[in-house]
Protein backbone atom coordinates (compact mmCIF):
# COMPACT_ATOMS: atom_id res chain seq x y z
CA UNK A 1 0.00 0.00 0.00
CA UNK A 2 1.29 3.39 -0.80
CA UNK A 3 0.58 4.74 2.87
CA UNK A 4 3.27 2.24 4.08
CA UNK A 5 6.44 4.08 2.26
CA UNK A 6 8.80 4.43 5.15
CA UNK A 7 9.81 8.47 5.88
CA UNK A 8 13.45 9.48 4.87
CA UNK A 9 15.71 12.25 6.13
CA UNK A 10 15.50 15.81 5.63
CA UNK A 11 17.66 16.66 2.60
CA UNK A 12 20.49 18.00 3.97
CA UNK A 13 24.37 18.60 1.54
CA UNK A 14 25.57 15.92 3.98
CA UNK A 15 28.13 15.13 1.22
CA UNK A 16 29.82 17.05 -1.33
CA UNK A 17 29.28 16.51 -4.86
CA UNK A 18 31.88 14.41 -6.90
CA UNK A 19 31.22 17.28 -10.10
CA UNK A 20 31.86 21.33 -10.03
CA UNK A 21 28.58 22.92 -9.26
CA UNK A 22 29.21 26.34 -11.06
CA UNK A 23 31.04 27.29 -14.03
CA UNK A 24 30.81 26.57 -17.63
CA UNK A 25 30.95 23.17 -17.35
CA UNK A 26 28.36 22.47 -14.90
CA UNK A 27 26.14 24.89 -16.68
CA UNK A 28 26.64 22.63 -20.21
CA UNK A 29 26.23 19.43 -18.43
CA UNK A 30 22.52 20.49 -16.57
CA UNK A 31 21.50 21.70 -19.91
CA UNK A 32 22.73 18.53 -21.68
CA UNK A 33 21.01 16.04 -18.87
CA UNK A 34 17.98 18.43 -19.35
CA UNK A 35 17.26 18.70 -22.76
CA UNK A 36 17.86 14.81 -22.59
CA UNK A 37 14.97 14.52 -20.22
CA UNK A 38 12.57 16.57 -22.45
CA UNK A 39 13.21 14.20 -25.71
CA UNK A 40 10.69 11.54 -24.17
CA UNK A 41 8.27 14.74 -23.74
CA UNK A 42 8.97 15.62 -27.52
CA UNK A 43 7.64 12.10 -28.25
CA UNK A 44 4.64 12.10 -26.63
CA UNK A 45 3.49 15.34 -27.92
CA UNK A 46 5.03 16.43 -30.60
CA UNK A 47 2.25 14.57 -33.39
CA UNK A 48 -0.34 15.25 -31.75
CA UNK A 49 -1.96 18.43 -33.98
CA UNK A 50 -1.14 16.33 -36.97
CA UNK A 51 -3.61 13.42 -36.17
CA UNK A 52 -6.36 14.53 -37.73
CA UNK A 53 -3.99 15.26 -41.19
CA UNK A 54 -2.41 11.44 -40.70
CA UNK A 55 -5.92 10.08 -40.29
CA UNK A 56 -6.88 11.56 -43.85
CA UNK A 57 -3.95 10.29 -45.43
CA UNK A 58 -4.14 6.56 -44.15
CA UNK A 59 -8.05 6.88 -44.11
CA UNK A 60 -7.91 3.77 -46.88
CA UNK A 61 -5.88 1.83 -44.21
CA UNK A 62 -8.12 -0.93 -42.54
CA UNK A 63 -8.54 0.23 -38.54
CA UNK A 64 -6.98 3.65 -39.57
CA UNK A 65 -8.94 5.01 -36.81
CA UNK A 66 -7.66 3.34 -33.76
CA UNK A 67 -4.15 2.72 -35.30
CA UNK A 68 -3.50 6.76 -35.75
CA UNK A 69 -4.04 7.55 -31.84
CA UNK A 70 -1.72 4.59 -31.51
CA UNK A 71 1.27 6.65 -33.14
CA UNK A 72 1.24 9.07 -30.43
CA UNK A 73 0.83 6.89 -27.54
CA UNK A 74 2.61 3.53 -28.11
CA UNK A 75 5.93 5.44 -27.38
CA UNK A 76 4.75 6.09 -23.55
CA UNK A 77 3.52 2.30 -23.42
CA UNK A 78 7.27 0.75 -24.84
CA UNK A 79 8.82 3.58 -22.54
CA UNK A 80 6.49 2.06 -19.38
CA UNK A 81 7.50 -2.24 -20.46
CA UNK A 82 11.12 -1.60 -20.77
CA UNK A 83 11.77 1.36 -18.46
CA UNK A 84 12.88 -1.55 -15.95
CA UNK A 85 15.27 -3.39 -18.24
CA UNK A 86 16.81 -0.03 -19.20
CA UNK A 87 17.71 0.86 -15.93
CA UNK A 88 19.65 -2.90 -15.25
CA UNK A 89 21.25 -2.26 -18.44
CA UNK A 90 22.60 1.01 -17.02
CA UNK A 91 23.99 -0.35 -14.38
CA UNK A 92 26.10 -3.32 -16.15
CA UNK A 93 26.94 -1.39 -19.14
CA UNK A 94 26.90 2.45 -18.03
CA UNK A 95 24.90 5.17 -17.90
CA UNK A 96 26.82 7.82 -19.90
CA UNK A 97 27.51 5.05 -22.42
CA UNK A 98 24.02 3.82 -23.10
CA UNK A 99 22.55 7.58 -22.70
CA UNK A 100 24.58 8.13 -25.79
CA UNK A 101 23.63 5.09 -27.92
CA UNK A 102 20.19 5.58 -26.92
CA UNK A 103 20.10 9.37 -28.10
CA UNK A 104 21.51 8.36 -31.12
CA UNK A 105 18.76 5.96 -32.09
CA UNK A 106 16.42 8.46 -30.61
CA UNK A 107 17.25 10.22 -34.00
CA UNK A 108 16.83 7.08 -36.27
CA UNK A 109 13.93 6.22 -35.16
CA UNK A 110 12.40 9.42 -34.34
CA UNK A 111 12.42 10.38 -38.09
CA UNK A 112 11.90 6.68 -39.47
CA UNK A 113 8.29 8.01 -40.65
CA UNK A 114 9.94 10.27 -43.08
CA UNK A 115 10.71 7.65 -45.39
CA UNK A 116 7.89 4.53 -44.52
CA UNK A 117 4.69 4.51 -46.63
CA UNK A 118 2.97 1.74 -44.28
CA UNK A 119 1.43 2.82 -41.24
CA UNK A 120 1.95 -0.28 -39.26
CA UNK A 121 5.70 0.45 -40.25
CA UNK A 122 5.42 3.68 -38.89
CA UNK A 123 3.54 2.62 -35.65
CA UNK A 124 6.50 0.15 -35.12
CA UNK A 125 9.17 2.85 -35.64
CA UNK A 126 7.26 4.36 -32.90
CA UNK A 127 7.56 1.79 -30.84
CA UNK A 128 11.26 1.90 -31.01
CA UNK A 129 11.18 5.33 -30.28
CA UNK A 130 9.59 4.23 -26.71
CA UNK A 131 12.39 1.84 -26.63
CA UNK A 132 15.08 4.83 -27.15
CA UNK A 133 13.23 7.06 -24.54
CA UNK A 134 13.24 4.53 -21.97
CA UNK A 135 16.81 4.33 -22.32
CA UNK A 136 17.08 7.91 -22.65
CA UNK A 137 15.00 9.41 -19.69
CA UNK A 138 16.49 6.12 -17.23
CA UNK A 139 19.63 7.32 -17.63
CA UNK A 140 19.18 10.82 -17.43
CA UNK A 141 17.48 10.32 -14.03
CA UNK A 142 20.40 8.34 -12.91
CA UNK A 143 22.95 10.31 -14.39
CA UNK A 144 21.14 13.70 -11.75
CA UNK A 145 21.22 11.09 -9.07
CA UNK A 146 24.93 10.32 -9.29
CA UNK A 147 26.55 13.82 -10.26
CA UNK A 148 24.46 15.06 -7.10
CA UNK A 149 23.29 14.70 -3.34
CA UNK A 150 21.14 16.27 -0.83
CA UNK A 151 19.65 19.79 -1.66
CA UNK A 152 21.20 19.94 -5.06
CA UNK A 153 19.50 16.71 -5.82
CA UNK A 154 16.32 17.90 -5.07
CA UNK A 155 16.65 20.99 -6.94
CA UNK A 156 17.59 19.22 -10.43
CA UNK A 157 15.19 17.02 -10.04
CA UNK A 158 12.86 19.41 -9.62
CA UNK A 159 14.65 21.40 -12.72
CA UNK A 160 13.85 18.34 -14.84
CA UNK A 161 9.96 18.15 -13.85
CA UNK A 162 10.19 21.90 -14.98
CA UNK A 163 11.92 21.92 -18.66
CA UNK A 164 9.81 18.42 -18.78
CA UNK A 165 5.94 20.46 -18.28
CA UNK A 166 7.23 24.03 -19.92
CA UNK A 167 8.90 21.87 -22.95
CA UNK A 168 5.23 20.06 -23.29
CA UNK A 169 3.62 23.23 -24.19
CA UNK A 170 6.95 24.67 -26.90
CA UNK A 171 6.75 21.13 -28.94
CA UNK A 172 2.52 21.26 -28.82
CA UNK A 173 2.79 24.90 -30.66
CA UNK A 174 6.42 23.60 -33.06
CA UNK A 175 4.38 20.44 -33.73
CA UNK A 176 1.38 22.61 -35.21
CA UNK A 177 3.15 24.98 -36.82
CA UNK A 178 5.66 22.75 -39.07
CA UNK A 179 2.35 20.64 -39.78
CA UNK A 180 0.77 23.36 -41.32
CA UNK A 181 3.26 22.54 -44.54
CA UNK A 182 2.39 18.63 -44.44
CA UNK A 183 1.91 15.51 -41.54
CA UNK A 184 5.62 14.64 -42.06
CA UNK A 185 7.33 17.64 -41.55
CA UNK A 186 6.85 17.42 -37.43
CA UNK A 187 9.50 14.58 -37.84
CA UNK A 188 11.93 16.26 -38.80
CA UNK A 189 12.56 17.74 -35.06
CA UNK A 190 13.39 14.32 -33.77
CA UNK A 191 17.17 15.03 -35.40
CA UNK A 192 18.11 17.43 -32.97
CA UNK A 193 19.36 14.28 -30.82
CA UNK A 194 22.04 14.31 -33.48
CA UNK A 195 23.56 17.34 -31.90
CA UNK A 196 22.69 16.39 -28.42
CA UNK A 197 24.70 13.17 -28.45
CA UNK A 198 28.42 14.36 -29.30
CA UNK A 199 27.98 17.16 -26.66
CA UNK A 200 26.81 14.30 -23.95
CA UNK A 201 30.02 12.24 -24.64
CA UNK A 202 32.58 15.13 -24.42
CA UNK A 203 30.51 16.67 -21.79
CA UNK A 204 29.37 14.57 -19.28
CA UNK A 205 31.94 12.99 -16.39
CA UNK A 206 31.67 9.32 -16.33
CA UNK A 207 29.87 9.20 -12.36
CA UNK A 208 31.21 7.86 -10.06
CA UNK A 209 30.16 5.50 -7.00
CA UNK A 210 30.27 7.09 -3.34
CA UNK A 211 29.61 5.60 0.27
CA UNK A 212 26.49 6.11 1.65
CA UNK A 213 25.49 8.57 4.50
CA UNK A 214 25.47 6.35 7.41
CA UNK A 215 28.45 3.79 6.34
CA UNK A 216 31.31 3.27 8.18
CA UNK A 217 34.41 1.56 6.93
CA UNK A 218 34.11 -1.67 8.98
CA UNK A 219 30.24 -1.42 6.99
CA UNK A 220 31.14 -0.46 3.72
CA UNK A 221 31.80 -4.05 2.59
CA UNK A 222 29.05 -6.14 2.01
CA UNK A 223 26.33 -4.62 -0.62
CA UNK A 224 22.91 -4.24 0.98
CA UNK A 225 20.07 -6.05 -0.52
CA UNK A 226 18.14 -4.18 -3.45
CA UNK A 227 15.51 -2.29 -1.48
CA UNK A 228 12.39 -4.23 -3.45
CA UNK A 229 9.51 -3.42 -0.54
CA UNK A 230 10.11 0.48 -0.32
CA UNK A 231 10.36 1.01 -4.03
CA UNK A 232 7.13 -0.86 -4.77
CA UNK A 233 5.33 1.06 -2.45
CA UNK A 234 6.60 3.96 -3.89
CA UNK A 235 6.21 2.90 -7.34
CA UNK A 236 2.74 2.34 -6.91
CA UNK A 237 2.29 5.36 -5.53
CA UNK A 238 3.99 7.00 -9.00
CA UNK A 239 1.58 4.98 -11.14
CA UNK A 240 -1.40 6.77 -9.22
CA UNK A 241 0.10 10.05 -9.04
CA UNK A 242 0.86 9.93 -12.97
CA UNK A 243 -2.74 9.57 -13.33
CA UNK A 244 -3.71 12.82 -11.50
CA UNK A 245 -0.56 14.32 -13.08
CA UNK A 246 -1.39 13.97 -16.79
CA UNK A 247 -5.70 13.83 -16.12
CA UNK A 248 -5.42 17.75 -16.90
CA UNK A 249 -3.24 17.97 -19.95
CA UNK A 250 -4.93 15.17 -21.13
CA UNK A 251 -9.01 15.98 -20.75
CA UNK A 252 -8.75 19.66 -20.24
CA UNK A 253 -9.92 20.44 -24.10
CA UNK A 254 -12.96 18.22 -23.53
CA UNK A 255 -14.04 19.33 -20.14
CA UNK A 256 -13.92 23.06 -21.70
CA UNK A 257 -15.97 21.70 -24.79
CA UNK A 258 -18.62 20.35 -22.30
CA UNK A 259 -19.03 23.85 -21.19
CA UNK A 260 -19.49 25.34 -24.10
CA UNK A 261 -15.91 26.76 -25.06
CA UNK A 262 -15.07 25.52 -28.69
CA UNK A 263 -12.19 28.40 -29.51
CA UNK A 264 -9.12 26.64 -30.07
CA UNK A 265 -7.16 30.15 -28.96
CA UNK A 266 -8.88 29.91 -25.67
CA UNK A 267 -8.83 26.34 -24.96
CA UNK A 268 -4.75 26.52 -26.06
CA UNK A 269 -4.24 29.45 -23.50
CA UNK A 270 -6.53 28.04 -20.64
CA UNK A 271 -4.17 25.49 -21.03
CA UNK A 272 -0.87 26.88 -20.81
CA UNK A 273 -2.06 28.30 -17.84
CA UNK A 274 -2.59 25.06 -16.09
CA UNK A 275 0.67 24.45 -17.45
CA UNK A 276 2.63 27.49 -15.90
CA UNK A 277 0.87 26.67 -12.67
CA UNK A 278 2.81 22.92 -12.94
CA UNK A 279 5.69 24.91 -13.65
CA UNK A 280 5.31 27.12 -10.44
CA UNK A 281 5.09 23.73 -8.06
CA UNK A 282 8.46 22.57 -9.70
CA UNK A 283 9.88 25.83 -8.51
CA UNK A 284 8.34 25.94 -4.93
CA UNK A 285 9.66 22.19 -4.61
CA UNK A 286 13.15 23.41 -5.58
CA UNK A 287 13.39 25.89 -2.81
CA UNK A 288 12.41 22.93 -0.07
CA UNK A 289 15.21 21.98 2.11
CA UNK A 290 13.63 19.13 3.55
CA UNK A 291 13.02 15.04 3.23
CA UNK A 292 9.45 15.25 0.62
CA UNK A 293 7.59 12.85 2.22
CA UNK A 294 6.43 14.40 5.15
CA UNK A 295 4.70 16.69 1.90
CA UNK A 296 3.03 14.27 0.18
CA UNK A 297 0.25 14.03 2.09
CA UNK A 298 -0.90 17.89 1.59
CA UNK A 299 0.28 17.54 -1.90
CA UNK A 300 -2.04 15.05 -3.09
CA UNK A 301 -4.40 16.55 -0.98
CA UNK A 302 -3.55 20.36 -2.96
CA UNK A 303 -4.40 17.87 -6.10
CA UNK A 304 -7.80 16.47 -4.78
CA UNK A 305 -8.93 20.11 -4.41
CA UNK A 306 -7.93 21.08 -7.71
CA UNK A 307 -10.30 17.99 -8.95
CA UNK A 308 -12.82 19.11 -6.55
CA UNK A 309 -13.12 22.57 -7.96
CA UNK A 310 -13.44 20.98 -11.49
CA UNK A 311 -16.07 18.95 -11.30
CA UNK A 312 -18.27 21.64 -9.60
CA UNK A 313 -17.19 24.15 -11.94
CA UNK A 314 -20.10 25.39 -14.38
CA UNK A 315 -18.39 27.83 -15.98
CA UNK A 316 -14.71 28.29 -17.99
CA UNK A 317 -12.95 30.19 -14.77
CA UNK A 318 -13.74 28.30 -12.55
CA UNK A 319 -12.58 25.03 -13.90
CA UNK A 320 -9.12 26.81 -15.32
CA UNK A 321 -8.76 27.64 -11.14
CA UNK A 322 -9.72 24.21 -10.62
CA UNK A 323 -6.79 23.34 -12.99
CA UNK A 324 -4.68 25.40 -11.71
CA UNK A 325 -4.60 24.70 -8.15
CA UNK A 326 -4.75 21.00 -9.48
CA UNK A 327 -1.51 21.42 -11.30
CA UNK A 328 0.52 23.59 -8.83
CA UNK A 329 -0.36 20.59 -6.49
CA UNK A 330 1.06 18.04 -9.58
CA UNK A 331 4.39 20.25 -10.25
CA UNK A 332 5.20 19.27 -6.44
CA UNK A 333 4.14 15.60 -6.61
CA UNK A 334 6.20 14.51 -9.28
CA UNK A 335 9.26 15.85 -8.08
CA UNK A 336 8.66 14.64 -4.32
CA UNK A 337 7.85 11.33 -5.72
CA UNK A 338 11.37 10.99 -7.80
CA UNK A 339 13.51 12.49 -5.08
CA UNK A 340 11.54 9.80 -2.13
CA UNK A 341 12.81 6.86 -4.54
CA UNK A 342 16.19 7.99 -5.62
CA UNK A 343 16.56 8.64 -1.52
CA UNK A 344 16.66 4.82 -1.21
CA UNK A 345 18.80 3.97 -3.46
CA UNK A 346 22.67 3.15 -3.87
CA UNK A 347 24.68 3.79 -7.01
CA UNK A 348 24.80 0.15 -7.55
CA UNK A 349 21.10 0.05 -7.56
CA UNK A 350 19.94 3.18 -8.82
CA UNK A 351 19.77 2.56 -12.62
CA UNK A 352 17.43 -0.52 -12.41
CA UNK A 353 15.17 1.36 -9.59
CA UNK A 354 14.66 4.40 -11.38
CA UNK A 355 13.98 2.59 -14.19
CA UNK A 356 11.18 0.71 -12.30
CA UNK A 357 10.22 4.43 -11.25
CA UNK A 358 10.47 5.66 -14.71
CA UNK A 359 7.88 2.52 -15.68
CA UNK A 360 5.35 2.86 -13.05
CA UNK A 361 5.24 6.87 -13.87
CA UNK A 362 4.86 6.02 -17.96
CA UNK A 363 2.04 3.33 -17.08
CA UNK A 364 0.28 5.53 -15.13
CA UNK A 365 0.79 8.16 -18.24
CA UNK A 366 -0.56 5.37 -20.71
CA UNK A 367 -3.98 4.17 -18.68
CA UNK A 368 -4.94 7.60 -17.39
CA UNK A 369 -7.59 8.49 -20.76
CA UNK A 370 -8.53 4.50 -19.94
CA UNK A 371 -9.24 5.10 -16.18
CA UNK A 372 -11.18 8.67 -17.06
CA UNK A 373 -12.92 6.76 -19.95
CA UNK A 374 -14.53 3.98 -17.90
CA UNK A 375 -14.87 6.33 -15.35
CA UNK A 376 -17.00 8.77 -17.35
CA UNK A 377 -19.43 5.56 -18.98
CA UNK A 378 -19.76 4.28 -15.06
CA UNK A 379 -20.73 8.48 -13.90
CA UNK A 380 -21.95 9.82 -16.44
CA UNK A 381 -20.01 12.79 -17.52
CA UNK A 382 -16.20 13.64 -17.61
CA UNK A 383 -16.57 16.34 -15.20
CA UNK A 384 -17.64 13.47 -12.62
CA UNK A 385 -15.03 11.20 -13.32
CA UNK A 386 -12.39 13.95 -12.33
CA UNK A 387 -14.43 14.17 -9.19
CA UNK A 388 -13.85 10.47 -8.61
CA UNK A 389 -10.54 10.95 -9.17
CA UNK A 390 -10.41 13.97 -6.82
CA UNK A 391 -12.20 11.47 -4.20
CA UNK A 392 -9.29 9.00 -4.76
CA UNK A 393 -6.55 11.37 -4.42
CA UNK A 394 -8.15 12.36 -1.34
CA UNK A 395 -8.26 8.94 -0.13
CA UNK A 396 -4.75 8.28 -0.65
CA UNK A 397 -3.98 11.50 1.48
CA UNK A 398 -5.53 10.73 3.96
CA UNK A 399 -4.00 7.32 4.18
CA UNK A 400 -0.66 8.62 3.65
CA UNK A 401 -1.24 10.64 6.64
CA UNK A 402 -2.22 8.32 8.62
CA UNK A 403 0.42 5.71 7.56
CA UNK A 404 3.02 8.68 8.80
CA UNK A 405 1.15 9.15 12.30
CA UNK A 406 1.05 5.66 12.97
CA UNK A 407 5.07 5.62 11.86
CA UNK A 408 5.48 8.39 14.27
CA UNK A 409 4.12 6.87 17.25
CA UNK A 410 6.00 3.78 17.08
CA UNK A 411 9.13 5.42 16.73
CA UNK A 412 10.64 4.05 12.84
CA UNK A 413 13.88 3.91 12.40
CA UNK A 414 14.60 6.70 9.38
CA UNK A 415 15.99 5.59 6.42
CA UNK A 416 18.89 7.22 5.30
CA UNK A 417 19.31 9.67 2.98
CA UNK A 418 21.58 7.99 -0.06
CA UNK A 419 24.20 10.51 -1.21
CA UNK A 420 26.19 8.14 -3.70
Amino acid sequence: MPGSVPPATAVDDVAPSPVAVSGPAHLLRVTLLMAGSCLPILGAVLIAPVLPKMQDHFASTPGAEALVPLALTVPALSLALLAPFAGVIVDRVGRKRLLIVATVLYAVFGTAPLYLDSLGAIIASRALVGVAEAAIMTSCTTLIGDYYSGHRRVKYLALQTMCASASATVFFVLGGALGSTGWKAPFWIYAVSLVLAPLMATALPHPAARATVDETPAEAGPRRAFPWRQLAAICALTFFGAMVFYTVPVEMSYLLDDLGVENSGVIGLSTAVASAATVGGAIAFARLKRSPDPMLPVVLALCAVGFGLMFLAGNAPLLVVGAVVNCLGTGLLLPALLTSAMSRLSFEDRGRGTGLWMAAFFGGEFVCPLVLLALESAVGSLAAAVGVLGLAAALVAAGLWAARRRAGAVGPRPLPEQVA
